[in-house]
């Protein structure tokens, strides 16, 4: 039986804990810090941390890496396309990774990164997406990288998945995200509700994740830019007909950047 939990770090990064309760193995995804994984293993003393999953490069991904393998031995899987440290298996594009007794298919997904990578796991009931920065709750990760061409079809793979599946991304990013989707789309019900609930959770001190796919296209202007409305705020952001759903998003995400 798997159980997912998130381990706080740094400001506003979760380190996904998934926990094999039976064998009591462990796996995290982007530890980029690793004193608050040694803190959970610390207390529970009888789990072994069996897997590290990175995503992309960045620090506040990798950054606990090499001192969680070198102190667990750990298996570590990261993109082939990118320099991960201490990575010891190099995934490419529909590779099929075996983790805590599951299958996890591979998408490689340029944009926030050239080589970024996501781990989707197919459950018939409720399918598994550790999307790193690539698909944020109501938002996506800014293109350091990538052209917005390659983020929009990035993004395009995942709005396909079943929509029940739920969205592990790994920034509580959520209420900006939000209150930028607001001012897309200032009518969207759904993005009302949503701000509602998500002020409340953070009120309580409760994350805002796992998402859903479903509750992604009704919310996230980036996963909405066949929306008229949408496209007719984008155009209006940089004054110019956005010919494409591509452009809508490019236009989107300027105007996300400077929010």
């Amino acid at each position: 039986m798997l159980q997912i939990d998130a381990l706080p770090a740094f400001n506003d990064n979760y380190i996904w804990l998934l926990q094999d309760t039976t064998q009591k193995r462990c796996a995290v995804v982007d530890p980029g810090d690793a004193a608050p994984v040694l803190a959970w293993l610390k207390q529970h003393p009888d789990w072994v941390l069996s897997d590290i999953l990175v995503t992309h490069h960045h620090f506040d991904h990798v950054g606990g890496v090499e001192q969680l393998c070198n102190i667990t031995g750990a298996k570590v899987w990261g993109p082939a396309q990118e320099n991960i440290p201490a990575r010891q298996v190099a995934l490419n594009d529909n590779d099929h990774i075996t983790v805590l007794g599951l299958e996890f298919e591979v998408f490689v997904l340029p944009g926030h990164t050239l080589g970024h990578i996501a781990y989707y796991h197919a459950d018939a009931s409720t399918p598994l997406l550790f999307s790193g920065d690539t698909l944020f709750a109501a938002g996506c990760g800014r293109l350091f990288e990538g052209s917005p061409e390659q983020m929009y079809r990035s993004l395009n793979r995942l709005a396909v998945l079943p929509a029940q599946t739920a969205v592990y991304c790994t920034h509580e990013y959520t209420l900006s995200n939000l209150r930028f989707a607001h001012a897309v789309e200032p009518n969207n019900p759904d993005i009302a509700a949503r701000i509602a609930q998500v002020t409340a959770w953070r009120a309580e001190g409760t994350i805002s994740l796992p998402s859903s796919m479903a509750l992604e296209l009704r919310t996230n202007p980036f996963l909405r830019v066949n929306e008229t409305s949408v496209k007719e705020k984008a155009d209006e952001w940089n004054k110019q007909d956005n010919d494409s759903p591509s452009a809508v998003f490019a236009s989107l995400r300027s105007w996300k950047d400077k929010f």
